[in-house]
């Protein structure tokens, strides 16, 4: 078998180049700053690390805003980077973004203060506590990360260095949203006893990837890639397409299939509404399918029931004659938010015409998710997904996906953030990481 080609760098060379990059003085164009330019004193400078179709996005929203100056693009295909780094030119007419095969040189930089991170999920860890230890913000793609333990590694190198990270869940900053989970929040359904859940797995990429069968064949590493490097802490493996740009997700070495794909979303929905954002539920029961011996080992069609430890139940689905989103029912009355879109259903109709007094539960308005983050970046407040929040909600679909794996209902504690008495569920909080990275 041919053995994927691996990268010659040793770490005194990342660390004396990235030295010298930082050490270098930092020169503007003029052309950058025109004529409504926004002082230097102002200007938040930034990084995108993933430079994919996601990462290109997020990188748009940030060359949009005026008191933004994205300097740098960081991918491990070069054709990504350099796609990313002519973007970035052609925006403000210079040469002066430079491109990057290894996080860690972009990281290194001190004249950089945001990163985003919209690497595939198995990434997503490194990579954002990488940022938070250098002294950078962080605008990290949902979910989160692809383990629950990744996630509190990341909520405590951003807590520890006093960092800003927006977790990239944006349904939660749609007003209509907002306005719902307040009704939720505020007791206007009565008391909250369940929440419905539905994800469906119908979408035509669902069906491209469930139609696979088998392990692909192994095929030759396209010249630019640095698949090694795209591995990273997962288990080395063939080289196919079909394992890498979008499709990781329905591996479970990179990413959590539809579950922490829309779920990511969804049930981060489901969470804000029924105030969980820092909690988990302490009971969950879950079953899906999954083709055995594909290469995506993900699961489809769930069903599962959560509980919290205030007796509220969060039951999923997978129905595909009804719309994805999230449904909230009371003893007074229920409300739907439909995701993506943020359309709202309310039995009786008359809730979506309630107010919020002022001495109510206010959850507050986003400008949008992308231009939330850099507020905070400035103001220092937390934003409306912070590390915490990330983490919480990426933990459910986790915590979801491992009773699917063991095949039966798990007993956790939120709060300790470990299973009750289950050593087997325990030792897969946290995956093995191939050397040489570590969360440490």
């Amino acid at each position: 078998m041919t053995q994927p080609a691996r990268r010659h760098v040793s770490r005194r060379h990342a660390l004396k180049s990235a030295a010298a990059l930082a050490a270098a003085p930092y020169f503007v164009s003029s052309r950058v700053l025109g004529a409504n330019a926004v002082p230097p004193s102002d200007r938040i400078v930034a990084g995108a690390i993933g430079t994919g179709g996601q990462g290109t996005s997020i990188m748009e929203d940030f060359l949009g805003f005026p008191d933004v100056q994205v300097v740098a693009a960081c991918d491990v295909d070069a054709k990504h980077r350099e796609a990313a780094r002519e973007i970035v030119n052609k925006k403000y007419e210079n040469q002066d973004c430079r491109a990057y095969a290894d996080f860690r040189e972009l990281t290194a930089r001190t004249d950089i203060d945001v990163v985003s991170v919209t690497t595939p999920d198995h990434w997503h860890a490194l990579c954002s506590i990488a940022a938070a230890n250098s002294g950078k913000d962080v605008y990290c793609e949902k979910p989160l990360v692809n383990s629950i333990g990744e996630g509190r590694a990341v909520a405590e190198a951003v807590r520890r260095n006093a960092r800003i990270l927006q977790t990239g869940s944006h349904e939660r900053s749609g007003s209509n949203a907002r306005f719902a989970c307040e009704l939720v929040r505020n007791g206007r359904l009565g008391k909250l006893h369940t929440i419905r859940v539905n994800l469906p797995c119908t979408d035509g990429h669902h069906k491209q990837a469930r139609a696979l069968l088998q392990m692909p064949p192994e095929e030759s590493i396209p010249e630019g890639f640095d698949y090694d490097f795209w591995l990273g802490q997962a288990p080395l493996a063939p080289y196919s397409p079909r394992r890498c740009h979008f499709w990781w997700r329905f591996n479970l070495a990179y990413g959590g299939g539809e579950m922490t794909d829309r779920g990511a979303h969804v049930i981060d929905l489901a969470q804000l509404g029924g105030g969980f954002d820092e909690t988990g539920p302490v009971s969950i029961a879950a079953r899906g399918v999954r083709n055995e011996g594909s290469l995506y080992n993900a699961f489809w069609d769930y069903q599962f029931e959560n509980q919290y430890a205030n007796g509220v139940r969060m039951i999923g689905e997978s129905n595909p004659e009804k719309p994805r989103g999230v449904h909230f029912e009371g003893d007074a009355g229920s409300l739907f938010i439909r995701v993506h879109g943020g359309d709202l259903l309310a039995d009786p109709a008359s809730l979506l015409d309630e107010k919020i007094a002022e001495n109510e539960l206010h959850l507050g308005r986003s400008p949008g998710h992308t231009r939330n983050f850099i507020d905070c970046v400035k103001s220092r407040e937390q934003p409306m997904a912070s590390a915490e929040i990330g983490h919480r909600t990426a933990s459910v679909c986790h915590l979801n996906n491992l009773s699917m794996l063991l095949g039966r209902t798990l007993h956790w504690d939120p709060q300790a953030e470990r299973f009750i008495d289950d050593d087997e569920a325990n030792r897969l909080i946290t995956p093995t990481m191939r050397a040489p990275w570590s969360l440490g």
